[in-house]
């Protein structure tokens, strides 16, 4: 603040002139916007270098600027990768959609059935219930890894599709996370006008909850598929032959033929992460407008 001075016939009078809250206001607007302008930049720097080593060649990407391109080899890269190994990076792919999509899929509908049963039913022991899907999702996924493996090997499913697809349809933070949604969406007068109406609870489920659940299932399948989409141990754990890879396992055992056999396969694995990528990104913008429709619907409440 600053003081100024204005002299009258008689005495001088002192004025104190305040800050402009305009002037602040834009301040601050100015230093969110470089904030996020760098949080930005470095969230797309790996993605940036990724799409610029694609379209190398190896000895460009040995020896070129890492962060400008250097000719445009992208197509003889893909050429290559869809052909390497009679196309097995084609497999891994399907083998990916097949874990995340189905079992993501299979996931958010017992998530959904099972957060709306804990939200919207009183039974004996419910808390108890609750209490262990908290405690369950906070143990990491790597301790649970080696048990799921030894109970799949008495029951034959190491190295099956089911050993990836059973782990995918449990996961209880998205049980957790639907009953959260369900708790604030789900009203129990629209539950009992329906049950006065005659309707069974499996036609209440299917027919209002999981149309009333909308965004919050989007939620919790995009995160199931993102998380399924990006596993690594579980995978390496349970899934031996090379036909029921995942993308990031297949990547990895080409990355590693460099010190087995000498064979230098850096070009296809940075071509095939790049790849990678483009689903989850698919997915991001197609769930979208059921954000949004979320994000419209509570500012109506």
């Amino acid at each position: 603040m600053a003081l100024t001075e204005e002299r009258t016939s008689t005495h001088p009078v002192r004025r104190i002139s305040k800050p402009d809250p305009a002037a602040r206001s834009r301040g601050g607007q100015r230093f969110l916007l470089v904030g996020l302008a760098l949080a930005s930049a470095y969230s797309l720097f790996p993605v940036w270098w990724l799409i610029v080593a694609a379209t190398k060649d190896r000895t460009a990407l040995y020896q070129s600027n890492g962060l400008w391109f250097s000719g445009w080899h992208l197509w003889t890269n893909l050429r290559q990768l869809f052909t390497y190994e009679n196309g097995i990076f084609l497999r891994w792919t399907a083998n990916s959609f097949l874990y995340a999509g189905v079992g993501s899929l299979g996931g958010t509908l017992i998530a959904l059935a099972t957060g709306y049963g804990l939200a919207r039913f009183q039974f004996p022991g419910r808390d108890l219930v609750f209490a262990c899907v908290v405690g369950s999702f906070l143990i990491p996924i790597a301790l649970l890894t080696l048990p799921l493996y030894l109970l799949f090997s008495e029951i034959g499913l190491v190295d099956t599709p089911w050993a990836m697809l059973i782990p995918c349809l449990i996961n209880p933070f998205s049980v957790y996370l639907a009953k959260v949604y369900t708790e604030a969406t789900v009203p129990y007068e629209l539950l009992e006008a329906a049950r006065i109406d005659g309707a069974g609870e499996l036609r209440i489920f299917f027919s209002i909850v999981l149309r009333m659940m909308t965004t919050g299932g989007a939620t919790v399948f995009l995160l199931a598929f993102v998380n399924t989409w990006n596993a690594f141990f579980l995978p390496l754990t349970v899934l031996r032959g090379e036909e029921n890879w995942t993308l990031n396992l297949g990547l990895y055992n080409w990355s590693g033929k460099r010190l087995e056999s000498g064979v230098d396969l850096t070009s296809l694995v940075l071509t095939g992460a790049l790849l990678s990528i483009v689903p989850m990104a698919v997915m991001m913008i197609a769930m979208r407008r059921y954000w949004r429709t979320g994000v419209t619907l509570g500012a109506l409440k």
